[in-house]
């Protein structure tokens, strides 16, 4: 079992990774706390995979627990679903001091965290990530939010979790999709210059990783994204880098409202956008773009646009990054090194716009 810590100012928690490490790591949560008591929050698929091993690792530790089992989905992550958790927390009478965990992937963490942010003005929770996208990625950081109708993660918070359990082994019932979805968040972070991943994600076309490629995987996600948090948690400055992609793939999300594809499928997308707007505008390399193509295309993520790109930048200007009529795209100088540049959606809209209309007479 590997152990990371994230250090913040007047606190730190770990992040636990290893295969079958659940029964282990998960005394941690209570040691200290005078009452074994704890809500769990999952997803029926999730609850219906790995829901008897949680519950026996908890009962075999004396936890006195209540679940509650929300539909699987992106439509899951919302206000209803929130204060469905509020007041199942408040029915099982649970203190200051009790502990919710999360049980899934970045629906349930996202939910899980921010009802656990707010109920009592905060209780702690543990986030127990089972798809590769929320290990790598959405377990680590302390951003919890639900989607609204006109936005994605709209409503939250920065509350982070008292404990991260990273069990690799919970990864081996992923289907296919699902685990692409979290290559795709891991080719985001190899394109902004996380160190080591890159030669893991050079496999054959349509291989999948091993469980030890995949355990060392989710270790190389979380020391950079630990890094990026420690630096700047409030997503103010230099975390904003770990958006790439974000900005375009949350308006793929909203256009085909949050139906049609996942999230990472729609980072995938929305880095090839962002890749070729910077192409665009002349500050990133032909083979820049190439190469995120290139490792989207050997992991089978399809980043192949649904939608002309000129129906996607009006969805963007409800992005939490925009502001004072500018959009904050993150961009790439060249692989591995992103930066952050103001764009006017106007001028985005006009330099996609004349792209295509070339595109078209070159047919």
């Amino acid at each position: 079992m590997i152990t990371l810590n994230i250090r913040l100012p007047g606190r730190s928690y770990p992040i636990q990774i290893g295969d079958g490490i659940l029964e282990r790591a998960l005394p941690e949560l209570f040691c200290g706390r005078p009452a074994k008591k704890a809500a769990v929050v999952s997803d029926e698929t999730v609850w219906s995979l790995h829901g008897a091993r949680l519950e026996a690792a908890l009962r075999g530790h004396g936890v006195d627990f209540a679940a509650t089992i929300l539909p699987a989905g992106e439509a899951s992550k919302s206000l209803n679903a929130f204060e469905r958790l509020l007041r199942a927390f408040a029915r099982q009478g649970l203190h200051r001091n009790d502990p919710v965990i999360a049980f899934g992937g970045g629906v349930v963490g996202d939910l899980a965290g921010f009802a656990a942010s707010a109920f009592m003005r905060g209780v702690p929770f543990a986030q127990i990530p089972t798809t590769l996208l929320a290990q790598v990625d959405s377990s680590v950081g302390g951003k919890v939010a639900v989607n609204l109708p006109e936005g994605k993660n709209l409503v939250g918070s920065f509350y982070q979790p008292a404990l991260v359990i990273a069990d690799t082994g919970l990864l081996a019932s992923l289907p296919r999709r699902e685990l692409n979805a979290g290559l795709a968040e891991v080719v985001k972070y190899a394109a902004i210059g996380c160190d080591g991943l890159l030669p893991l994600l050079e496999t054959k076309a349509g291989e999948t990783p091993g469980p030890d490629r995949l355990a060392r995987i989710v270790e190389l996600c979380c020391v950079c994204k630990a890094g990026y948090v420690e630096r700047d948690e409030r997503d103010t400055g230099d975390r904003m880098m770990l958006n790439f992609g974000h900005t375009f793939g949350h308006a793929v999300e909203k256009y085909f409202q949050f139906e049609r594809y996942n999230h990472g499928e729609a980072v995938a997308i929305g880095m090839a956008l962002a890749a070729r707007a910077g192409l665009l505008l002349g500050l990133t390399p032909r083979e820049t773009l190439t190469q995120i193509t290139d490792l989207l295309d050997a992991a089978g993520i399809s980043d192949a646009a649904p939608c002309s790109p000129t129906e996607l930048i009006p969805l963007m200007l409800g992005d939490k990054k925009s502001g004072e009529g500018e959009l904050t795209l993150i961009l790439l100088r060249a692989f591995g090194a992103p930066f952050a540049h103001k764009i006017r959606p106007e001028r985005l809209l006009a330099l996609f716009a004349d792209a295509d209309m070339r595109e078209r007479v070159k047919v």
